[in-house]
Order: structure tokens, then C-alpha cells, then sequence
């Protein structure tokens, strides 16, 4: 039985539709991203789930409750749920400790303990609860945010972008720490977020939102590599798409004979790889000269040198003769390679690919 069910969720202001029918499953102690451009109602949906919203029509039922059906709502303070804002939204007028502590009763029994215990769960230091937010970096006034949420021992944590103000190094071990405390205390999380990689790392499911509603959910792996469509597939990392000719689970491509992920013959077809898949090796023109057929080769046009990773174009050579092939072959791929081997502008590389290409719909 899932933890958080959401059916048929609508939002309007006037004319717009922020929310355009939502429908989503959520199961007990798992996490999950919500991805997509800004204004595709990210931000709508999670107020509605909080409470802060009512919804025009449909249903949000929390652990077998129903807390919203249709212009029906149960106000956010009796929903169980935790929230953290984007700025963290603490009260600068009081301390750390005040602000922790905010909504748990003053005369509860060991309050201080475990607001300290709090503090030391988010990793942050017993002296700083004597400060105020202003004396605390980026980090740290997350994680404040982050315990006075936890304090009220939530079923439902919601996250807004709560990294998106952090450096980048501090915005990866802060995600990383984030997630296992999540964990660790079997609470249920949803992450709204523009950065997909943030997505794909954080979350057990992923859902993509485009215009109020869904275009895909599921795991991060199966979206990353069997994307809905070609705006999924680039909204959620570099894609190479190519035109092919699909039979017999192989496809005939300006990158020659490809593994791909259908058995279904199609005639014309559009068929994605993600840049990793696609591998150089040095070689030389005397072997382009003597190419066997089969064997794919490219020049370097450019490489951006960028410390551990490099964009890297290589315009292909000798790309089969198939349609639209010639407009591909004049189109560089543009590959990230480790910077510590890159290639360099000029160079003549053999092209091979690993793994299968996904086969649009």
C-alpha cells in the first residue's frame, strides 16, 4: 500500500492551470525528486501536499487519511508534514536553539536534550546554539531548517530546493548527508528540484513535470536511460539522437550497427545514447585510410580542456551511407572525456559504442 497517494491533483490561478491533473504514488520511507523547468507547478504541487493550498479538484490522501478532496483540505498544521524552504526561512530573532525548538511545547519533558540531539543528528555543533542565523553559513542554516522540521517527527518531509543556494562542493555532501539522515529516521521525502543530477542521485523515483502535469515517472536509471521522449532525454542530461533503421533489436545508424533496447522493426526512427556510452581510441589516418567496413572513425575538431572532464567534438569520417547520415556526419558529437587522457584538436580517434541506444516511441 503506498504512504502518499495523489489522484487526478488540479490547480488554477485565473487562466492558468499550475496543476493540471497529478497523479502519483509514494511508498513509505522512500524518497522521491520532483524534476522540470521553472513554472511547470513544481513548487504548486508541494504547497498543495503541505496544505497551503487547496486544491481545485482531486484527492491527497497521507497513510490511509484523506487530507484533501477537491476544495475540501485539512489545514497544514494538523497534516503531520515538514517542510523545508529554499532560503531555509528562519527567524533571525531568535537563536539557533529557539529556532529548533520552535514548535516543540516549552514545558516538554527534556526539551533542551533534544534539541541538542537534533542539532547533533543535521551535524551541527552544540556552540552554535547559542547563535543566531545570521552567524551560520549557507550550510548550516539549511540544517537548522532541516532539524526544526525534524522535531516535529514528520510522516512527510518536503524539500524546496533547499540546496539550490549552496556552493557546489557543500551542495553534494550536503544532499548526501540529507538523504541518510532522511533514511536513518524512515521518514518519507519528496525533493522539488531544477537540477536533474540532484534528482537522479537523491531520489528512489523520479518524476519529470512539464506544464502542471507528469510526462514520466520512475526510477532514475530507467529515465535516464529509457527517456519518454526527446525533451525528457536532453531535460535530463547530454543526449546524442540519431536518425536509424530498427530490426532484430539492432538498429542501422549514422554510428553503424547499435544494440538497442526494442525488437520491433521500424523503417525510420530515432534512437538516443548518452555521451558515456560512446568511446575514442587513438588511432591514426594511415588506419583511416585502410578502414575496414564496420569500423567507425572521427576527427577532434575541438576540446575545452575543464581539470577532470574536457568537451570533446569529434566530426565523424566515414559514417555509413543512410539517410540523414550526412547531415549527422557534418554534426560534431560533443563527448565529455577524463581530462587526464582527452584528446587533442586534430587528433584521429576509432568511435565505438557500449551498451544499447533507447528507441524513442
Amino acid at each position: 500500500m503506498s504512504f502518499l497517494e495523489i489522484a487526478s491533483l488540479s490547480k488554477n490561478y485565473g487562466p492558468v492551470a499550475a496543476v493540471a491533473g497529478v497523479d502519483i504514488t509514494v511508498a513509505a520511507g522512500s524518497r522521491t525528486a520532483i524534476v522540470g523547468p521553472s513554472g511547470c507547478g513544481k513548487t504548486t504541487l508541494l504547497r498543495l501536499i503541505a496544505g497551503f493550498e487547496a486544491p481545485d479538484s482531486g484527492r491527497i490522501v497521507l497513510d490511509g487519511k484523506l487530507l484533501a478532496n477537491g476544495g475540501a483540505s485539512v489545514p497544514a498544521h494538523l497534516r503531520g508534514i515538514g517542510l523545508v524552504a529554499q532560503d531555509g526561512a528562519l527567524f533571525p530573532h531568535l537563536t539557533i536553539a529557539g529556532n529548533i525548538g520552535f514548535g516543540l511545547d516549552r514545558k516538554e519533558p527534556k526539551r533542551d536534550e533534544r534539541i541538542a540531539e537534533l542539532a547533533y543528528i543535521v551535524g551541527l555543533d552544540k556552540s552554535v546554539l547559542k547563535r543566531r542565523p545570521h552567524q551560520l553559513s549557507g550550510g548550516q542554516q539549511q540544517r537548522v531548517a532541516l532539524a526544526r522540521a525534524m522535531a516535529m517527527k514528520p510522516r512527510l518531509m518536503l524539500l524546496d530546493e533547499p540546496f539550490s543556494a549552496l556552493d557546489t562542493g557543500l551542495r553534494a555532501s550536503m544532499r548526501k548527508a540529507v538523504a541518510e539522515m532522511l533514511e536513518s529516521a524512515g521518514i518519507t521525502t519528496i525533493l522539488v528540484t531544477h537540477d536533474q543530477s540532484e534528482a537522479l542521485s537523491f531520489a528512489d523515483q523520479v518524476a519529470v513535470m512539464r506544464e502542471g502535469q507528469f510526462s514520466q515517472v520512475g526510477t532514475p536509471r530507467d529515465l535516464y536511460l529509457r527517456p519518454k521522449d526527446r525533451m525528457i532525454a536532453e531535460f535530463l542530461g547530454d543526449a546524442i539522437i540519431l536518425p536509424a533503421k530498427i530490426s532484430g533489436g539492432f538498429a542501422e545508424s549514422p554510428l553503424g550497427r547499435i544494440a538497442v533496447d526494442s525488437k520491433e522493426r521500424r523503417d525510420l526512427a530515432r534512437i538516443m545514447l548518452r555521451p558515456e556510452q560512446i568511446l575514442l581510441a587513438t588511432a591514426s589516418r594511415k588506419e583511416l585510410a585502410a578502414a575496414k567496413s564496420g569500423v567507425l572513425f572521427g576527427e577532434v575538431t575541438e576540446s575545452e580542456f575543464g581539470g577532470a572532464a574536457c568537451a570533446v567534438a569529434v566530426k565523424l569520417l566515414n559514417s555509413p551511407d543512410l539517410p540523414e547520415a550526412a547531415a549527422i556526419g557534418s554534426t560534431p558529437l560533443i563527448l565529455k572525456k577524463p581530462g587526464v587522457d582527452a584528446p587533442s584538436v586534430g587528433d584521429i580517434v576509432c568511435v565505438s559504442v557500449v551498451g544499447k541506444a533507447h528507441v524513442f516511441n
